[in-house]
């Protein structure tokens, strides 16, 4: 008796989904400091440039940023409750090991920029792009993604955990042990990506995959659904 069934959907030439809406900055920044702009709880910055400072370890609750611009900025270890950041600008920043629950991003692109064990859980990402970060050990659990990109994305073992992931695409990413267990892929797109050892493969379902992508996926999505892979004997 089938109790499970998993779709993989070949295209010749699968049309991309629509790309995420781009950040609204604007036109003049004015130059944020440690000293007036601090982070606190419930504070609005609007229309700030955070370029070089160094705001590790600090937190925040209720915070919203607005058409902010952040530049080669340390926000390492910081935690984020209930913030926003919307129509921001992320470039050579770090956001490593920063723990944001319940936060939303809302037209934001990250460029270049370290997120390694970045923790966004039950969050929201809506027309994000990210390029060329490093997002490895990360954790987005139950975190709703809608028109988000990954580009060449070092995404090795991130945890994607009852994400609803409907609305992202993978574009040449490392997605090397990531785990999808309980995740919502349906729409969801993988080209050219790394899928080595990727866990909770079931979860797949109703994905768009490279032909590419699907070869080295076929040992791990083989052995989630108990199929052995054996050579034809005599075989070239």
């Amino acid at each position: 008796m089938v109790t499970a069934a998993t779709t993989v959907t070949i295209m010749p030439s699968p049309s991309r989904p629509a790309e995420p809406a781009k950040p609204r900055p604007p036109k003049a920044l004015e130059l944020a400091t440690v000293d007036e702009d601090d982070l606190r709880d419930e504070g609005t910055f609007t229309g700030l440039g955070f370029y070089d400072l160094e705001l590790t370890g600090r937190s925040a609750k209720g915070a919203e940023f607005r058409q902010c611009r952040f530049n080669r900025t340390d926000l390492s270890g910081t935690a984020f409750v209930k913030v926003s950041l919307t129509d921001c600008l992320v470039e050579r920043s770090n956001f490593a090991n920063l723990h944001g629950d319940q936060s939303t991003l809302l037209r934001v692109a990250f460029r270049d920029s370290r997120l390694t064990c970045l923790q966004w859980l039950d969050g929201v990402l809506r027309d994000v792009t990210l390029r060329d970060c490093r997002i490895d050990l990360s954790a987005f659990r139950a975190t709703k993604f809608a028109a988000v990109a990954f580009e060449d994305c070092n995404l090795a073992g991130a945890d994607f955990t009852g994400a609803d992931l409907t609305g992202a695409t993978f574009t040449r990413c490392d997605l090397t042990g990531a785990q999808f267990s309980a995740a919502t892929m349906t729409g969801t797109r993988l080209d050219q990506c790394d899928l080595s050892g990727v866990a909770g493969v079931t979860s797949l379902a109703g994905a768009t995959v490279s032909t590419a992508d699907l070869v080295t996926l076929s040992h791990t999505l083989a052995a989630a659904l108990g199929i052995t892979i054996a050579d034809t004997p005599g075989a070239a």
